[in-house]
């Protein structure tokens, strides 16, 4: 089974540009703890995580509206193509212990993000009880 069959589609991303308060909100009203940072034409050039807003803005005391989201996100992002094998997925969750991945298609454009929960509601249980146990692991 392919990525593009189980994955979530609709996912929204914020701009570079955009202020940390006005992405926090997103967040909070999308209820997620991590968003893609998409430039031009919906290309990937990182992630927005809550840990990120904590560690690399609010402990060093950053102003939330004058800081932009490109300032204190997370450039290397994990991903998986939407004509991947659901595997190929699951083995990428395991080896670098993430419970999502952005998907894109093979002109690098944000098409999806796949989760745990996708794993277990489209693929299998299985697959999504192997990702948590990796996940879970002490490094």
């Amino acid at each position: 089974m392919l990525v593009k069959f189980i994955m979530t589609l609709d996912v929204e991303g914020v701009s570079p540009d955009t202020n940390i308060q006005e992405a926090a909100r997103l967040m909070r009203s999308l209820d997620v703890g991590s968003i893609p940072v998409c430039g031009e034409n919906s290309e990937l050039v990182g992630m927005l995580t809550d840990r990120d807003l904590a560690i690399r803005a609010t402990a060093k005391g950053l102003d939330p509206i004058a800081t932009k989201v490109r300032d204190v996100m997370t450039e290397e992002v994990v991903y998986c193509y939407e004509d991947q094998d659901v595997q190929d997925a699951v083995k990428m969750m395991e080896a670098l212990q993430v419970r999502r991945l952005i998907v894109l298609n093979r002109d690098n454009r944000l098409t999806g993000i796949v989760s745990l929960g996708d794993l277990a509601v489209r693929a299998n249980e299985q697959n999504a009880a192997e990702v948590l146990k990796e996940v879970s692991k002490m490094s």
